[in-house]
């Protein structure tokens, strides 16, 4: 087991972002002195794990001084945001880089928080798998152990972060990406409400906006500091403010538990401690249901079409929208596989896409009986380098994928917000994420809840 992070005796220390921003503030570090040590970490990590998409040093060293909470915090983007003189490229190669005009909605947004930028970390191809091993750029690996994934699409950012070289860093979530990522590497990853957080435009254009934006950070206290101050940049009048969380909510809250996924009944070690979570939650006075799963099994089919129609639209339309060197061979089996479903089914579509439209209400029904709903954030283990191997035949892919991606796919759909906390570890000792649920709007509700079990159950840190 090689367990690899860059913790140590410099300007980063183990501060957190919040930790870190408050030492800039007072002057105990510098902003030149972070900026540094977090390069230097980059650097001694990488190798190992593969988490690096594009460079942006010297940038970051020279950027002027910005305002915001976390004015100097270093950070990275994911390879799918644009940012202004950054290629954007997906996780791919297949067409030549080049550089972004001008940052995207959400990038503009997120850097004017202060956080800088020292460039952006690699996801699946188009974050359309689970784990990213692209035949070409390599796999990204688990700090916690590099046989194993790092989970996609958010694979660099969730990497990173745990291995202590930035303290948070975006990842976007389509089908469980910030919180698969969150899951594998003992992280807290916050898929917030549908329209909570801006978007770029290619993302805006889907006929059902899976996609959310947010980040993975080690500690619940970074994630809410990071919603309260997007809050104040980007505000959806449409939802509930979540406003400033520091800490635990006193309401106890009804809460269902499900250990059923709609593909299957979760892994042994993965029920055992979702159930020791809910344990944990009854202890502190909380009332825990166990129900069964109540999303139809189709579903699972459902969903997979509409995965393939987005895969569909970027590689007929890949020229158009990555320009004349967009070389479709170069795509991955898995990229590849979809659009050929997709190609197949296209007649489908709009009762697919109907028929998604209307789970919301099932969810919608649930919570009315109860306040949060508490899953396994993954069907199993986080598997060895390999297993979901992109070059394999499509069906292998597929089949393993929905097997182990069983549960994130829901709130993509329904647009709930779900946080992923690693309140479990697995018997080879990697993190294992346990995930809450909550009706549409109610992101402050898991935000109370996720402080009052760090708490309870304080996470585990790679370093110790």
């Amino acid at each position: 087991m090689a367990r690899i992070h860059a913790f140590g005796d410099d300007a980063l220390g183990d501060h957190d972002a919040v930790g870190l921003a408050d030492a800039l503030r007072a002057g105990a570090v510098s902003r030149a002195e972070v900026i540094e040590a977090a390069i230097a970490r980059a650097e001694t990590v990488d190798p190992a794990l593969n988490g690096l998409a594009y460079r942006a040093y010297d940038r970051a060293r020279a950027s002027a001084a910005r305002g915001g909470f976390f004015a100097g915090v270093p950070t990275f983007v994911k390879d799918n945001a644009d940012v202004a003189g950054m290629p954007t490229m997906d996780g791919t190669d297949a067409w030549t880089p080049r550089p972004a005009p001008a940052d995207g909605d959400f990038a503009r947004a997120y850097l004017g928080t202060g956080l800088v930028a020292l460039g952006k970390t690699q996801l699946s191809e188009f974050g359309f798998s689970a784990s990213a091993e692209h035949p070409r750029l390599g796999a990204v690996r688990n700090p916690w152990d590099t046989d194993h994934t790092a989970g996609a699409s958010s694979s660099g950012s969730g990497a990173f972060v745990a291995a202590g070289v930035v303290p948070i860093a975006h990842a976007n979530d389509g089908g469980g990406s910030i919180r698969i990522p969150a899951a594998c590497n003992g992280l807290v990853g916050l898929k917030p409400t549908r329209g909570r957080l801006p978007l770029d435009r290619q993302m805006r254009q889907m006929p059902l906006r899976i996609v959310a934006n947010g980040v993975v950070t080690r500690s619940v206290r970074d994630t809410a500091a990071f919603y309260r101050e997007m809050e104040l940049l980007y505000r959806n009048p449409k939802l509930p403010a979540i406003g400033d969380v520091t800490g635990p909510g006193r309401r106890r809250l009804r809460i269902a538990v499900t250990t059923e996924s709609i593909a299957r009944e979760a892994g042994p070690q993965v029920r055992e401690a979702t159930m020791k979570t809910a344990a944990l939650l009854e202890g502190l006075g909380h009332q825990v249901t166990e129900i069964a799963n109540p999303i139809p099994s189709s579903f699972i089919n459902d969903f997979l079409q509409y995965w393939s129609l987005l895969a569909f639209a970027l590689v007929r339309g890949g020229k158009r929208t990555f320009g004349p060197s967009f070389d479709p061979d170069r795509l991955d089996n898995l990229t590849r596989g979809l659009e050929r479903v997709a190609a197949r089914n296209l007649h489908r579509m709009p009762l697919v896409i109907a028929r998604l439209s209307r789970i919301r209400r099932i969810t919608a029904q649930l919570g009315h009986r109860y306040d949060v709903l508490l899953m396994p954030t993954l069907a199993d283990v986080t598997p060895r380098i390999g297993h979901l191997d992109p070059t394999a035949d499509y069906r292998q892919i597929i089949d393993r994928l929905i097997d182990w991606v069983a549960f994130t796919p829901l709130q993509n759909i329904t647009g709930d917000p779900a946080i992923s906390l690693p309140l479990g570890t697995s018997d080879d000792g990697l993190p294992l994420g346990a995930m809450f649920s909550a009706t549409q709007g109610n992101d402050r509700v898991l935000l109370e809840l996720a402080f009052e079990l760090e708490q309870a159950s304080p996470f585990p840190r790679i370093q110790d």
